[in-house]
C-alpha cells in the first residue's frame, strides 16, 4: 500500500480523494478484478490505491442522506465494479491519458470530456456508472472544492494577486502528495494551471 500511495500522490486511483483526509481509508484494489483475471492477483501493474475501506462503508454511508446511502459506494467498492468490468471499455487508472476522458462540472458532477469522439465518450461514461463517481459523497465534495476554488479565483483576481501562486498551492506536490481532486484543480485553472505543472512540477504533466 505505501509504495501505491506514493506513486499515487495518496490521490484514490479512481476518484482522487485524499482519504486519508477524509477519514474512509484505503483498500489495494484489483483494476482488473480479481473473479475475472485470477492470474493477475499479484500483478503490480494491475493493483491500485483506492479510497474507501470496507470497514469505513458505514461510515461514508453516515455522511449522506437516508435517501442517498444506499448509491453512496464508490471505486472499487462500486456494486458495478464488483460484479464484473469490461475492460475494452472501462478508463483504466493506468491508461497514461485517462484523465483526458472526463471533464469536471461546477455543481460537482465528472462527466465525460465534450471534445472526446462518440466511442470515448461512451468508454468515459461507462467508467463514471461502473465506479459509481458521482456517488452523492463525492458529488458533495467536489462541488464543495469548486466553490472555495471560485471564491479564493475571486479574491484574488479583486487584490490583482498572482493567480500561478493560487493554482500552485494545489497543483504542486509537497511531501510526495497532492491535494484533492486534482484533476479538478487543474481544469478549473486552466491555461495557469498548466504553466505552473510545467515550471514546478513537469513530473505531473
Amino acid at each position: 500500500m505505501g509504495f501505491l500511495l506514493e506513486e499515487q500522490y495518496t490521490l484514490c486511483c479512481y476518484s482522487e480523494l485524499r482519504a486519508d483526509q477524509a477519514g474512509l481509508g484505503y483498500h489495494i484494489e484489483h483494476v482488473e478484478n480479481k473473479s475475472q483475471a485470477p492470474q493477475r492477483t499479484f500483478d503490480f501493474a494491475n493493483l491500485a490505491a483506492s479510497a474507501l475501506h470496507s470497514d469505513h462503508i458505514p461510515t461514508l454511508r453516515n455522511t449522506v442522506s437516508p435517501a442517498d446511502r444506499a448509491v453512496a459506494v464508490f471505486g472499487g467498492h462500486a456494486p458495478g465494479k464488483q460484479a464484473a468490468v469490461n475492460m475494452n471499455r472501462f478508463v483504466s487508472p493506468h491508461q497514461p491519458d485517462c484523465a483526458r476522458f472526463f471533464a469536471y462540472l461546477s455543481d460537482g458532477r465528472v462527466v465525460p470530456q465534450q471534445t472526446l469522439d462518440s466511442a470515448e465518450r461512451a468508454r468515459a461514461q461507462y467508467t463514471i456508472d461502473l465506479l459509481n463517481l458521482n456517488s452523492p459523497f463525492l458529488q458533495n465534495e467536489r462541488q464543495r472544492w469548486w466553490d472555495e476554488l471560485d471564491m479564493l479565483y475571486s479574491d484574488h483576481l479583486d487584490q490583482d494577486m498572482d493567480l500561478e501562486c493560487l493554482a500552485a498551492v494545489d497543483l504542486v506536490p509537497r511531501n510526495q502528495t497532492l491535494h484533492p481532486f486534482f484533476s479538478l484543480t487543474r481544469q478549473f485553472f486552466g491555461q495557469v494551471a498548466e504553466r505552473v505543472i510545467q515550471r514546478d512540477a513537469p513530473e505531473l504533466v
